[in-house]
C-alpha cells in the first residue's frame, strides 16, 4: 500500500481554490475552460502579515517595515528603526475549516546605516485530515504541517536603491507519523529570493513626495518531493514587479498608492490528448499525449524561464497568468493607518478576486495591524480571512557608517 501524497489529495483540495480546480481536472481527464497553475508548498507565497495584505497584498514598492523581507528584501536596509521583531497570526480559511492558521515571526537588525540583517520563521499549521491512500482507503487522522525558515542580507548599493538575498529552507509534513506507507516522506527544500529596490524623494504639487520602484524573485529554489524523485513539484517561484507614490500632505498627514503585478514562473499545465470518451490518451511509456503546450516535466531553469512562453494557449493565456494587487494607505503621524486594497486573479488561473480592508496603530514602540479579506464570490473558501500582527521597533543606538557610493 502507498501513501498518495498528491498535493490535492491530501490537503490542497481546501487550501487553495486553485488546486482545487486542477484536481477535479486530473481527475476527470482534462477542464476545456480553466487551466490553473499548480504548485506544491503554497503557503510560502501567502501573505503573511496585515500590512500588506490589507492592501491587496501589494508590497514590493511599499515603505520599509518588519515584513520587507516577505514582499521585498531590498527594501530591508531602508528601515529607519535600529533593531525590531514581528508574529502574525492569521486563522485560515475559517469558512471551511475551523483548525488551519498561518503564523508568521520576524527579526531584523541593522549593522550600520547601509546593512541589515534579517531573519523569519514562517510555520503553516493544517490542522486534523483524514489521510487516504492511492484507492482512497482512509489511512488514520494526522496533523500536517509546513515549516520555511529564512535568512536575509540586504544592503544600499546608493542612497536611493538598494539589494536583498535571502536563502530559505522548507519543510514539509503532509503524511505525519502514518503508518503502512514507507515511500512518503516529508518534503524538503531550499530557495532564494533577491530583491531590488528604489526610493526617490520629489516635490509633487509643491508637496514633498516618494516614488518607489520594486522588484522580487521568491521561491527560486529545488522541486519538492514527497516519495521519491521520480514524483517532485515545482515549488511557487514567483516574479513580483511594482510602483509605489506617497504623497505628504503635511507633517502629520501622507497618502500612498501601490501597484504590484505577479507571475509564477512555473511550467503552465499542457493540454493533454483525448479519446472520444474524453479520457486522456497515454504514449507507449504511460505518458499522457500532449496536443497544445510544452511537458511541464521540466527542469528548474527551464521551468522558470520557460514559464513565460510555454501557456497552450499562447499569449492570450500568458496574459491571464499575472496577478495584480493594488492598494491605498492613509497615515497621521506614523500612529494610525487606514488601508484598503484589491488582488484580481484571472478566473482560468484560479479566480481569486478579493476586496482588502484594515487598520494599524502605533505607540511608542509598539504597534499592532489588521485586515480583513471581502471576496467577491459569495462562500468563497477565503471568505472572513482575518490576519493580525504585532510589531515591536527599537532605536537602539544611532548607527553611523561611511554612506553608500
Amino acid at each position: 500500500m502507498s501513501l498518495r501524497l498528491d498535493k490535492a489529495l491530501i490537503t490542497l483540495l481546501a487550501l487553495f481554490p486553485i488546486l482545487a480546480q486542477a484536481q477535479s481536472a486530473y481527475i476527470s481527464g482534462q477542464d476545456s475552460s480553466r487551466n490553473p497553475i499548480t504548485v506544491a508548498v503554497p503557503f510560502v507565497s501567502f501573505a503573511p502579515d496585515s500590512r500588506a495584505s490589507a492592501m491587496g497584498d501589494a508590497g514590493v514598492a511599499s515603505a520599509p517595515d518588519a515584513y520587507s523581507t516577505a514582499w521585498n528584501n531590498g527594501k530591508l536596509a531602508f528601515i529607519e528603526d535600529d533593531l525590531g521583531f514581528s508574529f502574525s497570526y492569521s486563522p485560515w480559511l475559517g469558512n471551511i475549516v475551523d483548525d488551519m492558521s498561518l503564523n508568521y515571526l520576524t527579526f531584523y537588525k541593522k549593522i550600520d546605516r547601509i546593512q541589515t540583517i534579517g531573519a523569519s520563521l514562517r510555520y503553516f499549521d493544517l490542522g486534523e485530515i483524514q489521510l487516504t491512500d492511492s484507492q482512497g482507503e482512509p489511512l488514520g487522522l494526522e496533523n500536517p504541517r509546513e515549516a520555511a525558515f529564512d535568512a536575509t542580507y540586504s544592503r544600499r548599493l546608493t542612497e536611493d536603491m538598494g539589494l536583498g538575498v535571502t536563502l530559505r529552507y522548507i519543510w514539509s509534513n503532509l503524511s505525519g507519523n502514518i503508518t503502512g506507507a514507507p515511500d512518503a516522506k516529508a518534503g524538503t527544500s531550499v530557495a532564494i529570493d533577491v530583491g531590488w529596490y528604489y526610493n526617490k524623494e520629489l516635490i509633487f504639487n509643491g508637496m514633498n513626495s516618494e516614488l518607489s520602484f520594486g522588484a522580487h524573485l521568491s521561491n527560486f529554489g529545488q522541486k519538492v518531493t514527497y516519495s521519491n524523485d521520480s514524483n517532485e513539484d515545482f515549488i511557487p517561484t514567483n516574479l513580483r514587479l511594482g510602483t509605489g507614490f506617497k504623497m505628504n500632505i503635511d507633517p502629520y498627514n501622507s497618502i500612498s498608492v501601490l501597484l504590484d503585478f505577479n507571475k509564477l514562473l512555473v511550467p503552465t499545465p499542457p493540454i493533454y490528448r483525448t479519446d472520444e470518451d474524453g479520457e486522456i490518451v497515454y504514449d507507449q511509456n504511460d505518458n499522457p499525449e500532449i496536443a497544445q503546450g510544452k511537458d511541464p516535466n521540466r527542469p528548474l531553469l527551464s521551468g522558470a524561464f520557460g514559464s513565460f512562453t510555454d501557456a497552450p494557449r499562447g499569449f492570450s493565456e500568458e496574459m491571464q497568468e499575472i496577478m495584480v494587487s493594488a492598494g491605498t494607505e492613509y497615515k497621521y503621524k506614523d500612529i494610525f493607518a487606514v488601508r484598503f486594497g484589491y488582488f484580481y486573479e484571472h478566473e482560468n488561473k484560479g479566480n481569486r478576486k478579493y476586496f482588502t480592508a484594515g487598520l494599524g496603530f502605533k505607540y511608542q514602540v509598539f504597534g499592532v495591524d489588521f485586515s480583513y479579506l471581502v471576496p467577491q464570490e459569495n462562500n468563497h473558501p477565503l471568505g472572513n480571512t482575518l490576519r493580525l500582527s504585532f510589531v515591536f521597533n527599537f532605536d537602539t543606538k544611532d548607527n553611523e557608517a561611511p554612506t553608500a557610493n
